[in-house]
This record gives C-alpha cells, sequence and structure tokens, in this order.
C-alpha cells in the first residue's frame, strides 16, 4: 500500500508567510491527525508557545527565558523579562549595526571567529544569500574560522590583507577554547604583519555577553555587541551574532532576513494547532516515530544555496532535543532522531539508495524554490529539471515499486514532507529558519524535554584539558586527573616518534 491516499486532499496543504507545506506523502490519516492534535493539546503546547513568547522561564535547568523571538520583534513591542522590557536594549544594538554598516568603508577582509551557534546561523545565511540574483554585495571577503585545526586558520591568513582586515570574536561567554586560540592568533598575525597595538585594537570587534571578557581582551568598549543569557547559541543568528549579514550585504537585508522570522513567529503564535507549521512539522515527525519508531531524519533542499542549512539543522536539533531524559528527569521514550542532509540532486548520488531500499525508514523534508537562482540562459531549463527530480523522489519514496526481482523493489510507505519557498532572498531564509527553529522548541514540548539547555557538550571539554596537558607532556599522565587506561595509552600512541 503507498502512501498516496491524501495526495489530493486540500487537508495536507497548508502555508504561513507564502511558504507552503504539503504532508500528503506522511501517509497520516484525519482520524490520526486528530489524535495527534489530542496528543498536542495535553502536552499543552498551547501553553507553552505562550509562555514562549511571553519571557517565561520555559528554560528551567538554567532560571531563564528563551526569548531568541525577541530579537526579530521589529515591531519592538514590549517583551518583558523579569520585570523589564528588553526591547530597548535590542533595538539599541540594530542602530548600532546600521550605524557601523553605514561607515565600515576599505575593509577588504572580515574574519569572523566564533564556533557552534556562533557560526553555523550567520555563516549559512552569507552563502545562501550569495547565490541570490543581483543581491547588492559590499565586495568584502568574508572567512569563518571556527575549528581549532591550523589548517583552516592558515587557510585564511594566507588569502587576507592584515592592514584591511577587520575581527569579529563571536562567543557568548567569551571562554570557548576554540575561539580564544584562533582569536589570539589572529592577533599575533595582525602583530606579526606590523600592525600597531591601537591599530589592532580598532580592527577588533566582539559579540558576547560577557563584556568584561571582551574588554580584557582588548576590544574597545565601543566595538563591543550584545546579547543575552536569554539567547542560546543556537538561536542566535537574529542578534549580533548575525553582524556579517548585515555588513556583506547591508542593514536592509539584514532587517528582511529579521522580518521573515517575525512573520513566521506571528504564524506560530496565533494559528490553531491545525494550521499551524511548525507544529504540523513536528506531529508528523512524531506519528513516525510512533509508527516506524525511527531514529534518524533527513532535510533534502533541493537548492545549492541551502547546502549548509542541514548542518545549521543537525545543531538546532540534536544539541536541543538530543536527551535521555525529560524536564523531571524521567527517562523520555523519543528525543531528536539523528539529523542529516546535503543539497539535492547530489544526495540522490550519495545516500539516497539507502532511503529507498534500506531497512530503516528514514523521514524527509524535501525544500524546494519554485524560482531558479541564476539569470544564465539555461536556468530555467535546469529549475526545471531540479523540481521534477524533489518532485520524482518523493513519489518514489512513498509509492515504491514491486516487481519479481527483490533486487529491483522499492518497499515504498517512506514519508516526507514538501516545503515551498516562492524564491530564496533574505525574506524567505529567515522565515525557513525560524520555521524549523520553531519546530524543534515544538517537538521539545512534545517530548517534555528542555530544548534550550546543553549539558552533553561539558564532559568532554572537562576531560580535554588534563588530556592535553598529558599530551605537552610527553604522555605523563597524572592520576587524579580521571584519565582510564584506554585514554592513557592513546596519548602514549600520539607521543611515539
Amino acid at each position: 500500500m503507498s502512501l498516496n491516499t491524501a495526495v489530493s486532499d486540500p487537508k495536507s496543504v497548508f502555508s504561513a508567510a507564502d511558504i507552503v507545506l504539503d504532508t500528503a506523502y506522511q501517509g497520516i490519516k484525519q482520524p490520526e491527525w486528530q489524535d495527534l492534535f489530542a496528543q498536542a493539546k495535553k502536552a499543552n503546547l498551547g501553553q507553552f508557545i505562550q509562555d514562549l513568547f511571553a519571557g517565561k522561564h520555559v528554560n528551567a535547568s538554567e532560571d531563564r527565558p528563551a526569548l531568541h523571538s525577541a530579537l526579530r520583534n521589529l515591531d519592538k513591542t514590549p517583551v518583558i523579562v523579569d520585570g523589564q522590557d528588553v526591547m530597548p536594549a535590542v533595538a539599541d544594538v540594530w542602530h548600532r549595526i546600521e550605524a557601523l554598516c553605514n561607515k565600515w568603508i576599505g575593509v577588504t577582509d572580515v574574519i569572523h571567529i566564533g564556533i557552534g551557534g556562533s557560526d553555523f546561523g550567520p555563516r549559512l545565511a552569507i552563502e545562501a544569500l550569495a547565490h541570490v540574483p543581483n543581491i547588492e554585495s559590499r565586495g568584502m571577503r568574508m572567512h569563518f574560522l571556527a575549528n581549532i585545526d591550523t589548517a583552516d586558520l592558515g587557510r585564511i591568513l594566507q588569502r587576507a590583507l592584515p592592514h584591511s582586515t577587520r575581527v569579529i570574536i563571536v562567543s557568548k561567554s567569551f571562554t570557548t577554547l576554540e575561539t580564544t586560540k584562533n582569536a589570539k592568533a589572529v592577533v599575533r598575525w595582525l602583530k606579526d604583519s606590523g600592525r600597531t597595538e591601537s591599530q589592532i585594537n580598532n580592527a577588533l570587534f566582539a559579540v558576547t555577553a560577557n563584556v568584561p571578557a571582551a574588554k580584557e581582551f582588548g576590544v574597545k568598549p565601543e566595538n563591543i555587541y550584545p546579547f543575552w543569557d536569554w539567547v542560546g547559541g543556537r538561536y542566535s543568528v537574529w542578534s549580533a551574532v548575525g553582524l556579517p549579514i548585515a555588513l556583506q550585504y547591508g542593514f536592509d537585508t539584514f532587517k528582511e532576513f529579521l522580518a521573515g522570522a517575525q512573520a513566521i513567529d506571528h504564524h506560530y503564535q496565533s494559528a490553531p494547532l491545525e494550521q499551524n507549521l511548525p507544529v504540523l512539522m513536528a506531529l508528523s515527525l512524531l506519528y513516525q516515530q510512533e509508527k516506524h519508531n525511527i531514529k534518524s531524519f533527513a532535510v533534502i533542499p533541493y537548492a545549492d544555496a541551502l547546502d549548509w542549512f542541514p548542518k545549521w539543522l543537525q545543531q538546532l536539533d540534536m544539541e536541543s532535543n538530543g536527551k535521555s531524559v525529560d524536564r523531571n528527569g524521567k527517562p523520555v521514550k523519543f528525543s531528536c532522531p539523528v539529523v542529516f542532509g546535503s543539497s539535492g540532486s547530489n544526495a540522490q548520488h550519495s545516500y539516497f539508495q539507502l532511503l529507498h531500499q534500506g531497512k530503516e525508514v528514514i523521514p524527509i523534508d524535501f525544500i524546494a524554490i519554485r524560482e531558479p537562482m541564476s539569470t544564465l540562459p539555461e536556468a530555467k531549463e535546469h529549475h526545471r529539471i531540479l523540481l521534477s527530480n524533489c518532485l520524482a523522489q518523493a513519489q518514489a519514496l512513498a509509492n515504491g515499486k514491486q516487481t519479481d526481482n527483490p533486487n529491483n523493489t522499492y518497499p515504498g510507505k517512506r514519508p516526507s514532507n514538501l516545503l515551498i519557498l516562492p524564491k530564496l532572498n533574505a525574506f524567505y531564509l529567515g522565515a525557513l529558519l525560524a520555521l524549523y527553529e520553531n519546530r524543534t522548541t515544538t517537538l521539545g514540548a512534545l517530548w517534555n524535554i528542555n530544548s534550550f539547555d546543553q549539558p552533553g557538550v561539558e564532559l568532554g571539554k572537562v576531560l580535554a584539558k588534563p588530556i592535553e596537558t598529558a599530551l605537552r607532556n610527553g604522555g605523563k599522565v597524572n592520576q587524579d586527573e580521571h584519565i582510564d587506561a584506554i585514554t592513557a595509552s592513546r596519548i602514549n600512541l600520539f607521543n611515539k616518534t
């Protein structure tokens, strides 16, 4: 049996901010949808959404709000956190970003130093918007430095011109090891290039919630752009973390990016659950977990401009909801599946064999854009082929094909969503990212998981410190540092000459 029973059902097609969601290939019948909506209501999802936008302390483990939505609240509607409206401070950062854009002259290179949430969002946006036909760009080279591996550092420093380079250091805590080490290396490069201490200080900018640490590093106070502890790193591209977007493409483009996200926020807050895109996307994944016990989820944007989107989504989903216990410390039945993906049609020639004929059922979100992403003479023809592949893959996965040869049989019943963007520009990119942010937090609410903390990333960081010391000391392991026997032997492998 195929999943095409709802293909012509208008109840499977929804829209918000001109983005269309088609759930027809999920194979979810109307009575099953009603059961899912009942689950959402039982989980108090409506109240959760209200609390999220109202500044309630939905991040219970850290006793703080999760108010990334305030960063794109262009209407400046008051948002009260612990008795104080945060919007004047947010608006002040907007004004400062706009002012910096207006005086950012003669810059050839920008080195943006940050990792995780300080890197994925702005990197994705810069890459995606670079493909927008006729977008106004200021012509600077925007370099993203995240990994502690010096190969990336070396490549950037070979290309950048030190006397016309600006450096943006992005770290919420301003203590992230990779970021601070890379920042010190870039400062050393500027010194070695003959720049004076005053010139270096003028070239350094910081985006952080730890303003004193940025000052101590040597960043001038007027070059520090704050954000707040109620902004999670993976939700922070809407803050001054997104500064590269404004610097590269202009402040008006950055505002369009925020406006697209705000449009989805308005929809998420006001639309009934039965027509709410983030809720429908979350419930469809929950359904596949309950029906197929799925362990993985794929997102395939049929747009090369969005090739970084699955990487951004990996952090958003798995760092937010990759938990084994709920808000009350009790084991959960379901949490975040493994997220992967890449741009179509490249993906078809990579892992689609597994999607079609593998033993595991893997739900997919297909993302398509109505308009081609270039003005070349071949653009319309190529884009038509691209879209036909997107639609064909979804149909083949859903319906399958039965033959007498098991090797050529496709089991079908592989569920998917289709998202259609009218075009890819700053507005719709912002809307797309906010759509998935709200879907992720909806899933957290349905699983009763805190989507706004990430304690699981800390243990490895703690253990890395004594291991680095042992590597530096020729393999000598301090027995008090909790380095186990296997790791101690591996340290010696690296110290052998």
